[in-house]
């Protein structure tokens, strides 16, 4: 059995606004739906875990009420952060599964199908793989200079894992170098096979985004 976690905890605040971001809508339809809605057209079958702050919980029941939203899913509250967000929605999957496991960051609607089908293959046989994409600009670090961009790659989701790998790296203790999945797999010694993303997955956290959102969606 495989699963997706689709962790939403934004509060919007670089939107400039009191709607968290994943409950803006694109295309006439909240963000956080048509994340869903990516990965119930993936599979019909894969388990789904929305990772939500307690506190939003009743205002997206009532968006699935206004916007008719029926999909079949599990919803557990969100932690304190990312890192324990992800353990209340491993927490929700059986101590004893096989499979492979997703995490998605819910402002995150457009991973193509391909790059989604891709991630989850390859970690049934190398059990962790995050999506990337090269790097089109120059980077310059503020006091080292202009770094060679071929040596970077941006980081995109959903980071999938072998379900047992991913449950035995979560128990480990919280640290700040945690900054997303993979770095805590990393830290618990296991090697992360890359694999090609899709520029169209961008994260949405910003206005700008928003209006970028809207073109692709068109």
């Amino acid at each position: 059995m495989d699963y997706i976690i689709i962790v939403a905890g934004g509060k919007g605040l670089r939107m400039g606004g009191e709607i968290p971001k994943q409950f803006l809508p694109i295309g006439g339809k909240p963000i956080l739906m048509r994340t869903l809605e990516r990965f119930r057209a993936y599979s019909e079958t894969l388990e789904i875990i929305l990772v939500l702050p307690k506190d939003q919980q009743d205002y997206w029941l009532q968006l699935c009420k206004d916007y008719h939203f029926q999909m079949n899913y599990q919803m557990t509250d969100g932690g304190e952060t990312r890192f324990h967000s992800v353990q209340h929605g491993l927490a929700l999957i059986p101590d004893d599964a096989e499979g492979v496991v997703g995490v998605h960051d819910g402002v995150r609607p457009f991973p193509s199908l391909e790059v989604i089908r891709n991630c989850y293959e390859t970690a049934r046989k190398k059990k962790a793989v995050i999506p990337v994409i090269p790097v089109v600009e120059t980077l310059r670090h503020i006091t080292e200079g202009t770094k060679p961009r071929g040596d970077y790659r941006l980081v995109q989701t959903p980071q999938t894992f072998d379900i047992q790998l991913l449950k035995a790296a979560n128990r480990q203790p919280y640290n700040d170098g945690f900054t997303d999945d993979a770095s805590v797999v990393e830290t618990f010694g296991f090697d992360i096979t890359l694999v090609d993303g899709n520029r169209e997955n961008i994260k949405i956290t910003t206005p700008y985004d928003l209006k970028i959102a809207e073109v692709l969606i068109g």
